[in-house]
């Protein structure tokens, strides 16, 4: 079990990370797609859920369950081939975001035994994963670990406040 990097942004309304922008800019592609999906059935409605998983599988977005316990939220994803310094996690008071990125060089030059690339699916790979959470985590808490390609973070609930109202004697 290997250690994840969790970046840590206290504030709902703190976006400034490069994470949260790269991954409404996929949003977005992902909205588009499932329009379209929607759109080549001729607009019939019953497959919207269908239509926005596969347009997430299209755009790099992994396997994924979130579970929720009385005091955590645990998210696990699939990120096989990936190693723990590739990955990042971003815990956000509402949402956890996870990115991996690998870079696979493709050789030109031949091998020392003469072989040379003639095709190759190698390349360059980037996922993300982002999760909207129903409570408000305690974002300091936040761990993340990689155990055989699968990544596990828990997401500790942010305790509740409790508001106490004073009530007015009766006269």
């Amino acid at each position: 079990m290997a250690d994840v990097k969790v970046q840590k942004v206290e504030k709902a309304g703190d976006r400034t990370l490069p994470v949260f922008q790269q991954v409404d800019e996929i949003f977005g592609r992902i909205q588009r797609r499932a329009f379209e999906l929607f759109a080549g059935r001729n607009f019939a409605h019953g497959h919207d859920v269908e239509d926005w998983i596969t347009a997430e599988h299209e755009f790099c977005w992994p396997a994924a369950e979130l579970t929720e316990q009385d005091k955590n939220y645990v998210l696990t994803v699939t990120v096989p081939g990936f190693e723990p310094g590739q990955i990042t996690v971003t815990a956000a008071p509402r949402e956890l975001i996870v990115h991996a990125s690998a870079k696979t060089e493709r050789r030109e030059e031949p091998t020392k035994d003469g072989a040379k690339v003639v095709w190759s699916e190698f390349r360059s790979n980037d996922v993300y994963r982002r999760v909207e959470l129903a409570e408000p985590i305690d974002v300091a808490k936040v761990s993340a670990n990689l155990t055989q390609g699968l990544l596990k973070i828990v997401a500790e609930k942010a305790a509740k406040k409790v508001v106490s109202i004073p009530v007015a004697a009766a006269a």
